[in-house]
């Protein structure tokens, strides 16, 4: 019990830190909950010195990863910025709809969705946040509602992996894993509307504006996960890329025909505290689409760029993605009691041996889409404006990534110390992790209903590590061992565990961090996560219920 207590004690420390009514930053919550989980697990669980402090060094190095892809972003949105590009592709997007909520689905919605089936590692709200912020839409409620929407698509992630990948460990059958991915489609489906709807109600000012254009969001919503359930019946690599991309053509569509819109715009009512540039219009001066299409092509390079890019090195039949994840032909330098550094031709830097233990880490350079695509479409963007840009427009697009990546910095160190140090244990039962004793604990309390409390503890796992992946390959042996000894389908477990892996990215604190930090919002995180928690509560509910009927329906 005593390891129990102790298993929940960083955790609930970090929820009371940044909750409280004068919330402490994540810069210094999450390392002083670092610092409380590294000594529960020194002092209490008695792991061997070397191994924990290995796993720091490593945690730290982890960080390296979602640095990178933030540093990656507002590269990337800055050359937009200073460009000009952005404020075409600005101008272009009011000249197909003018409704906010209409470029609220198209950009958060729809867009998400394609760039989740591509990339995973919170790409998604990367890139759509600055977009919808640019639009004049407030910081904060850009945050939540990027937050909230990239988790229905999450379920499949990059080419499946959190699939294929994340559930690989159980060695399943194919058909169990189609089945799994079949009833995980299933449930996101049915509880897409009403996720969406309660996105937008944190962003749109009333009720109102949502129930006039309630068809055109319930046929967006579907334009993308009809689709994404489809097909899921015939693997798992291409529900979220492909159900994205139909998405997001026919949310295009119903837009600039205004199917399901209300007629009358009103931009202002939706947008309080709209930034200086956001485009004005009125009901009587209804936006025009002027811009020429050569001109749009060119501006949306950023956009379309970053995808292709994310395309060609994800597909494996390309060989591009093996590529750059090659770890051989490779330098190798001995660092000491540090371990062995590692540097292949593709730049995969490695670090085997920390500290004369198993623990390694591992940073794929150009994998990561940080440098690929981000810094590269960055780039390009700026060559292609570079008469209307002026010379000085790299160097105030890279002084301007410098300066808003001393927010996240501390946030990112602590917060990877702090899930390697929550997931640091071994198999037996004294020395499980913390985060395998809190979900043991969580099934003991639940019994025979566990099957409506399962996804929370994927979401469990995408709180502490901010993937979906990891949270299947961490939880998905604990609910199969729940299914077993409560006799309960091991597909329809599995598949609430994938759902649930999803739907705590909107919770991730290092989700939350990222998007703060691309926006350059201070001190807001404890804000996002008490909103996106009720949110999640509400996903959960769902997909529980799903559960529970797909359950009866199995004759359990």
């Amino acid at each position: 019990m005593m390891n129990l207590a102790f298993s929940y004690l960083p955790l609930i420390l970090l929820i009371t830190l940044m909750v409280k009514k004068n919330p402490m930053p994540s810069s210094k919550a999450l390392p002083l909950s670092a610092l409380v989980a590294y000594i529960v697990v020194l002092l209490v669980f008695k792991q061997d010195a070397r191994l924990v402090n290995a796993n720091v060094i490593s945690g730290a190095l982890l960080a390296l990863t979602p640095l990178s892809i933030i540093a990656g972003a507002i590269f990337l949105f800055k050359c937009m910025e200073v460009t000009g590009a952005l404020a075409i592709l600005r101008k272009a997007l009011d000249g197909v709809s003018a409704n906010p909520v209409a470029q609220l689905m198209i950009v958060g919605w729809a867009f998400m969705f394609l760039i989740e089936g591509a990339s995973g590692f919170g790409t998604p709200a990367a890139i759509a946040a600055p977009i919808l912020y640019s639009l004049g839409f407030p910081a904060l409620r850009v945050a939540l509602f990027c937050l909230v929407l990239n988790t229905i698509p999450v379920t499949f992630g990059a080419m499946g992996t959190p699939v294929w990948f994340g559930l690989s460990l159980l060695e399943l059958p194919q058909q169990s894993v189609l089945e799994i991915a079949q009833q995980a489609a299933l449930i996101n489906t049915i509880a897409a509307p009403i996720i969406v709807i309660l996105a937008l109600r944190l962003v749109v000012n009333g009720t109102a504006h949502i129930k006039k254009n309630l068809l055109f969001i319930l046929l967006s919503t579907c334009a993308c996960t009809l689709p994404y359930l489809g097909l899921s019946y015939f693997g798992v690599e291409f529900p979220s890329l492909l159900g994205g991309l139909i998405g997001l053509v026919i949310t295009l569509l119903l837009a600039k025909y205004k199917i399901g819109t209300e007629a009358t715009i009103q931009p202002a009512a939706n947008r309080p505290e709209a930034i200086e540039h956001s485009p004005k219009q009125t009901p009587e001066q209804p936006p025009e689409n002027t811009v020429p299409l050569k001109t749009l092509i060119k501006a949306a390079f950023p956009l379309w760029g970053t995808v292709l890019l994310l395309v060609l090195t994800r597909l494996p039949e390309l060989g591009l993605k093996a590529l750059l994840q090659a770890t051989e032909p490779a330098l190798h330098i001995s660092l000491g009691f540090l371990g062995t550094f590692h540097i292949s031709t593709s730049l995969v830097a490695s670090l085997t041996g920390i500290l004369d233990t198993a623990v390694t880490w591992k940073h794929s350079v150009l994998y990561i889409p940080s440098v690929i695509p981000f810094a590269v479409t960055g780039s390009i963007t700026l060559w292609l404006f570079r008469h209307s840009s002026g010379s000085n427009s790299l160097k105030t697009a890279s002084q301007q990534t410098l300066t808003r990546m001393r927010t996240p910095l501390f946030a990112m160190l602590g917060a990877l110390v702090f899930v390697n140090m929550m997931m640091l244990g071994d198999s037996s039962g004294q020395n499980s992790a913390a985060v395998a004793q809190i979900g043991h604990h969580l099934a003991q309390i639940t019994g025979a209903n566990w099957t409506f409390f399962a996804p929370l503890l994927g979401a469990l796992g995408s709180f502490f590590s901010g993937s979906a992946t990891i949270s299947n390959l961490t939880f998905a042996g604990i609910q199969t061992t729940i299914a077993g000894q409560l006799s309960l389908p091991l597909t329809t477990i599995l598949a609430l565990q994938s759902v649930g892996a999803a739907m705590g990215n909107m919770v991730c604190i290092n989700n939350i961090v990222a998007v703060t930090a691309i926006l350059g919002l201070q001190n807001r995180d404890g804000d996002i996560l008490k909103s996106t928690s009720l949110i999640l509560a509400v996903f959960a509910v769902v997909a529980g219920g799903m559960g529970v009927l797909l359950v009866g329906v199995n004759g359990f």
